[in-house]
């Protein structure tokens, strides 16, 4: 599994850090880091609700 982010589209409103800490990191600088691109097969469940939760549909899942 890969993530990626459109970080034109991102807000950095933090909604995905909130259900994936170990995966996005919104810092204090305010912009979104992906602290693990290539996470595990068993956070999927948590990566893909992220990217569900997603206000502007930044987050995208690549098997």
């Amino acid at each position: 599994m890969r993530v990626s982010v459109d970080f034109d589209l991102c807000e950095s409103n933090a909604v995905c850090m909130g259900i994936a800490p170990k995966v996005f990191e919104v810092r204090d600088d305010d912009f979104l880091y992906v602290l693990d691109e290539e996470p595990p097969e068993e956070m999927r469940t948590l990566v893909e609700e992220a990217a569900r939760s997603c206000p502007r549909t930044a987050i995208t899942v690549e098997d």
